[in-house]
């Protein structure tokens, strides 16, 4: 609309303007949003459906590679956080190294 017809309406008219065009714009909004997720919904279904398709490749089971030599039940594969039992010793100044499995039995030995 052109601006010469604004200035004709009084305040009145102009705010009942504002308010038609507040609830056709909030409508609209509303209309698009929903069919924005339905859209989403139908992407992540067939996400879901193609992810489902794959099959992960399967991986050989991991050795583990550390041992704790006060508890040889505690292992590590050297993959992942550090263990509970591994972080002490290593600030403690001894090295990774020092808890190979190879390491430690050939101190038994």
């Amino acid at each position: 609309m052109d601006s010469p017809h604004f200035d004709s309406l009084s305040l009145d008219e102009l705010w009942i303007f504002h308010q038609q065009v507040t609830a056709r714009l909030k409508q609209k909004i509303l209309v698009q949003k929903a069919q924005l997720e339905e859209r989403l919904h139908r992407i992540g279904q067939a996400e879901n459906a193609t992810q489902s398709d794959r099959k992960r490749r399967p991986y050989p089971p991991v050795r583990p590679k550390y041992r704790n030599p006060k508890n040889p039940a505690e292992t590590w594969s050297g993959r992942g956080r550090l263990p509970r039992w591994l972080q002490p010793q290593l600030r403690g100044g001894r090295k990774l190294d020092d808890f190979l499995i190879e390491q430690v039995s050939a101190q038994k030995r």
